[in-house]
């Protein structure tokens, strides 16, 4: 198959948003798990606000015209974050799934980022074989778990409503714990009224940006991650992503009545620094 790449724009939102749709809806039914996006409207909302963002570099594949699939690259931080990347399924057995992620990794490279991470669903061998090819490697086995609200306190931790006073200090916990911080997507956040804080002995010892599948989390211990998770009023989307490695965390998760909804892995090439404290990714990694 012939094709081109080129640079998204706003009205690729409608084909894309199709393919993004049907591309997880398949994988996901074929493999017995519900589909990230339960419906055409919030796939075709999310590429939408992706095409449109200025920090976001879009791919988009097209044939005499017509759109096979796209790609997309986070540039809000150090680390830039991959994805979704999703092909119309006459594609699937061409290039056209290697070039898009080419093309990306292309344009990280131009803007020089230290490193560039996605998350990828464990049962999908394809997308699992192309990322390794390409130089990625497996850093965190995840389980994304839903579940009924907690509404469970951890005795000595406070939580509340994350406000601008506190993301220096939430950034400083990020550099702390991961080695750069999150900052752009922590004020995004705390503006759209959905980051949280945790405090512990007068300070803060952890955050998150939302308990959900778009979100992320950072504690200095698992007791700071149980207060973020206890204290969330929903699990925003297919749920939250953890990391499987922190048994503790997991086990407690699951005896909170918890279930994992589908395996996944957190996946980087370049710059990539062993957690120094608790932390639960987002799907952009």
């Amino acid at each position: 198959m012939q094709f081109k790449i080129r640079e998204g724009r706003p009205t690729d939102a409608e084909a894309a948003g199709m393919i993004c749709y049907e591309a997880f809806k398949t994988i996901s039914q074929q493999h017995g798990f519900e589909p990230d996006f339960p419906s055409l409207e919030v796939a075709r909302d999310l590429l939408l606000t992706l095409l449109s963002r200025p920090d976001v570099y879009s791919a988009v594949a097209e044939s005499e015209g017509r759109v096979l699939g796209s790609n997309f690259l986070s540039q809000d931080s150090a680390i830039a974050g991959i994805g979704p990347l999703t092909i119309t399924p006459e594609a699937q057995s061409g290039k056209v799934g290697r070039g898009l992620m080419e093309d990306v990794l292309e344009h990280a490279r131009n803007k020089h980022f230290a490193g560039v991470r996605l998350v990828q669903a464990a049962y999908n061998n394809r997308s699992l074989s192309l990322y390794t090819k390409l130089g990625f490697e497996v850093r965190e086995p995840l389980a994304t778990l839903q579940g009924a609200p907690l509404r469970i306190d951890i005795p000595g931790y406070n939580v509340h409503a994350a406000v601008a006073e506190d993301a220096d200090a939430c950034d400083r916990l990020c550099r702390k714990i991961h080695g750069h911080d999150r900052g752009q997507e922590l004020r995004h956040a705390i503006a759209q009224r959905t980051a949280m804080v945790v405090e512990h002995g007068g300070r803060v010892t952890g955050y998150t940006t939302l308990i959900g599948f778009m979100g992320h989390a950072v504690g200095k211990s698992n007791e700071d991650l149980k207060a973020l998770i206890g204290a969330a009023d929903v699990f925003a989307g297919p749920g939250f992503l953890l990391p499987t490695r922190n048994s503790e965390l997991f086990r407690w998760c699951l005896q909170q009545g918890l279930r994992v909804v589908q395996p996944m892995n957190l996946m980087s090439l370049g710059l990539y620094n062993q957690p120094s404290g608790a932390f639960l990714p987002s799907i952009l990694f």
